[in-house]
């Protein structure tokens, strides 16, 4: 277990000046060498997530760094000691604090400032592009299940959550009517008492995720792949239960130049481009897996084909 999980990086804890606070990160450098090594710059999904994404990370962050590249990635603000809490925090917030990131890793002698792109995963698909939009200097992005519209994403997952659990008609639709009286709750700008009151959830969000929603619901990068002109590779797993894969590749071949956009479909793979096996039915093999063979969650060709990609990016 100890030689499976001993990735060929160096991990370097580190606060840095952040948008709004300082941030808690983590600055995985390659085994050897001093550099300057291109940077790839993380932007993690929903929820509370660490540096490492509990570990998540670490293989692909070897993936990189075996093309030259050491990676960035923190604690989302509130978690593990991190001042702050993500949950006050809008897309346009999240952007702002990664091009903060960008900006403290330019400075940095052992970072090479042409070489500087980004890796984000599902919501991480409306903050990425807006870096990405301001900074034409950046080398790449690399967006993983990344969703177009926060509205159409979650009534997609509602559906192919249900049917992958083999739910029936009645309760699907069930589910359908509660969560289109809680939009209309959000349409009405309702206060977090207002939503209680309305019990449209039988397992209500806290207070803070209520006003998260509140705040992004309305998320939608449609307009803003227009402005991206740096190359995008796009990495989407076909049986993705929490995003319309389809729909993602589809606008963004119809808004991107083709020779800017790289698409690389994984069949059998999750939303976190992990065997479906493994991650859409979790259980102790997922376990045994993550603990015992890190690497070998992931779908086949997906580490190998993230090394790549970065290596034959021209410098900016």
């Amino acid at each position: 277990m100890l030689y499976a999980n001993d990735f060929a990086i160096r991990k370097e804890p580190l606060t840095i000046p952040g948008s709004a606070q300082p941030l808690h990160a983590t600055l995985a450098l390659p085994k050897h060498g001093k550099g300057p090594f291109g940077l790839v710059v993380f932007v993690h999904g929903d929820g509370a997530a660490n540096a490492t994404r509990d570990g998540f990370y670490e293989p692909i962050w070897e993936s990189f760094a075996e093309a030259g590249y050491a990676s960035l990635s923190w604690n989302k603000p509130g978690v593990d000691g991190a001042p702050g809490n993500w949950l006050d925090q809008s897309m346009h917030d999240r952007a702002v604090e990664a091009e903060a990131a960008i900006d403290w890793a330019r400075q940095r002698a052992d970072i090479d400032p042409r070489r500087i792109g980004m890796w984000g995963i599902s919501q991480a698909g409306w903050v990425v592009p807006e870096v990405a939009a301001h900074r034409p200097d950046l080398q790449f992005v690399i967006l993983v299940g990344a969703a177009v519209n926060w509205l159409r994403q979650g009534e997609y997952n509602l559906l192919a959550e249900s049917r992958h659990r083999n739910a029936s008609e009645p309760e699907i639709a069930a589910a359908l009517n509660r969560r289109n009286a809680g939009l209309q709750s959000l349409r009405d700008n309702a206060t977090y008492e207002q939503y209680l009151a309305a019990h449209n959830d039988s397992d209500p969000m806290s207070a803070d995720r209520w006003n998260f929603v509140l705040k992004n619901y309305r998320s939608d990068v449609t307009e803003i792949l227009s402005q991206v002109k740096v190359p995008v590779l796009l990495a989407l797993g076909d049986d993705d239960l929490n995003v319309d894969v389809n729909e993602t590749e589809q606008v963004y071949r119809r808004i991107m130049p083709p020779q800017q956009l790289t698409v690389q479909r994984y069949p059998s793979a999750s939303h976190n481009i992990v065997k479906a096996d493994l991650d859409n039915d979790q259980d102790w093999r997922s376990v045994v897996v993550a603990l015992f063979a890190p690497r070998s969650l992931y779908a086949a060709g997906y580490l190998q084909n993230l090394q790549e990609y970065v290596a034959q990016q021209p410098v900016r």
